[in-house]
């Protein structure tokens, strides 16, 4: 792997437990120009302070873990994106939001700022005035004379994020996709600069409703990983108890919406009742149903005893004896039968893309953030066919997986304390954990136990530009069940 030598011949700067090398502007633009040969080289997450740009990627197989910077000189830097268009949203938020330009980059177009904000660049170290007034928000030219364009959202009537979605029809088939995101932006990263940890742990835990425990957790282990902090034994277990019913919960609520799309009622009420007693479960366990500001830096901030316990194995006990019939209603509706064939993504688009969570393995891709923990005997289900259907059974298989992880960790908890104190002193960390739709990653640096810097990468990154390419050659009619099958979120994204 040619890019991944250049990058590894660069000096390195410390960061836990991967360290970060830094390249020299022309090593960077030769690292990007030799990414094309080097496939299995996955491009995570890209991202900038005042000064540098960042760049997180991945081996899968062999499990490596790569972070690379490169200083931003004259205002650019050498852009990713021609040899991996998943960077053209990253580059674009980068632009907004620190005005370094991606040299050469496929999309200089806005993206966070819709041409409403005060300033320009406002996390530049100095934020200029506008110059002049802020374009709004374009999309992409037609493909072809012939294509009508059919606008959706980006305020749709239901309970989704806010989202615009522009078709390109040819008749009833859809030619062009391409979606809009940004409208809830609400300035995350500047929100996190100068609080501890801790304090910034509230932010954290509201990016994404479907990753309350995800966001959090992956951004205690950077604090923790940057701060050499090691979590007491019985916090660690439950915040993996918190984990897989946060990934059972969001599944039993993708199925659902999935079920009502293609109007299999059945389907829907059978997620329904078992995810509400889970729900119930986590209240009386955690004290919020989303386990909302319960993982913190250092441990846990809840209070986990044996009527805890109890009430949390009563509510996975709920999702076990129902888990059954509701898998016998998914073979027995035409639930699969509709969705198979729909909102293909090809296994090659998926590496480029690096789509992990249920949308990656479900074309294949051996990429779930539980295999950087080792843990025994653990081996995440597959399905090939890339499709809605395959989508749509692996959720049913991984909630499967969640259930007997939760049976193995319920049968011990170890006693003990609950949290640790944080030291006041400097570092970096990254860390990753798997949420229901794939991995979250977070990134911070500290300066005296204050965060100087930071970045959440939500698994939406990948999963917005592979919807987009799985709605090509779809009947307009089919875009709500492709829709529904991504499990899509836009507020991870719009930071």
């Amino acid at each position: 792997m040619r890019a991944l030598s250049i990058i590894r011949a660069a000096g390195a700067e410390t960061c836990h437990p991967w360290p970060r090398h830094i390249l020299r502007t022309p090593d960077w633009a030769a690292m990007a120009q030799a990414l094309p040969e080097d496939p299995a080289l996955c491009l995570v997450a890209l991202w900038a302070d005042t000064v540098q740009v960042h760049a997180l990627l991945h081996v899968v197989g062999a499990e490596r873990i790569v972070l690379a910077s490169v200083s931003v000189e004259a205002g650019g830097y050498p852009a990713l994106s021609p040899a991996r268009p998943g960077a053209a949203w990253f580059e674009r938020t980068i632009h907004d939001l620190y005005g370094h330009r991606a040299e050469g980059g496929i999309d200089s177009r806005p993206w966070l700022d819709h041409g409403t904000w005060p300033h320009a660049a406002p996390l530049s170290a100095r934020p200029p005035p506008l110059e002049h007034p802020a374009e709004s928000p374009s999309f992409l030219p037609a493909v072809d004379e012939g294509v009508a364009s059919l606008p959706i959202g980006p305020v749709t009537g239901t309970l989704d994020d806010a989202f615009h979605l522009r078709l390109g029809l040819h008749g009833e088939a859809i030619a062009q996709a391409e979606a809009r995101l940004g409208y809830l932006h609400r300035g995350i990263p500047a929100l996190l600069r100068g609080k501890a940890p801790r304090t910034a742990a509230r932010f954290v835990a509201r990016l994404a409703a479907d990753a309350t425990v995800a966001h959090a957790l992956a951004f205690a282990q950077a604090a923790e990983a940057a701060l050499a902090v090691t979590v007491p034994p019985r916090a660690v277990a439950l915040r993996r108890m918190m984990l897989e019913c946060e990934r059972i919960a969001v599944h039993l609520d993708d199925l659902a919406m999935i079920g009502a799309a293609v109007g299999a009622s059945g389907v829907a009420a059978a997620c329904a009742e078992p995810r509400e007693h889970l729900l119930r479960g986590l209240e009386q366990a955690f004290g919020h149903r989303l386990m909302m500001d319960c993982v913190v830096p250092g441990g846990l901030a809840a209070t986990v005893g044996p009527a805890e316990l109890q009430a949390l194995r009563r509510g996975i006990g709920a999702v076990a004896a129902a888990l059954p019939g509701l898998r016998r209603r998914l073979e027995a509706s035409a639930c699969l039968p509709r969705l198979t064939g729909l909102g293909t993504v090809p296994p090659a688009l998926a590496e480029t893309l690096a789509l992990g969570g249920v949308a990656g393995r479900a074309s294949g891709r051996r990429w779930d953030a539980r295999l950087l923990r080792g843990l025994d005997g653990f081996v995440p289900a597959l399905e090939r066919a890339g499709d809605a259907a395959a989508r749509t059974r692996l959720r049913v298989m991984e909630i499967v997986g969640s259930l007997d992880l939760l049976a193995q960790l319920l049968d011990f908890v170890p006693e003990g304390e609950m949290s640790v104190a944080l030291p006041m002193v400097s570092g970096e960390g990254v860390a990753c954990v798997e949420a229901a739709r794939g991995d979250v990653w977070h990134w911070l640096r500290l300066d005296h136990g204050q965060i100087a810097a930071a970045f959440p990468r939500d698994p939406g990154w990948a999963l917005w530009p592979a919807m987009e390419a799985a709605l090509h050659g779809a009947a307009a009619e089919e875009t709500l069940a492709i829709l529904r099958s991504f499990g899509l979120v836009a507020a991870g994204v719009d930071l």
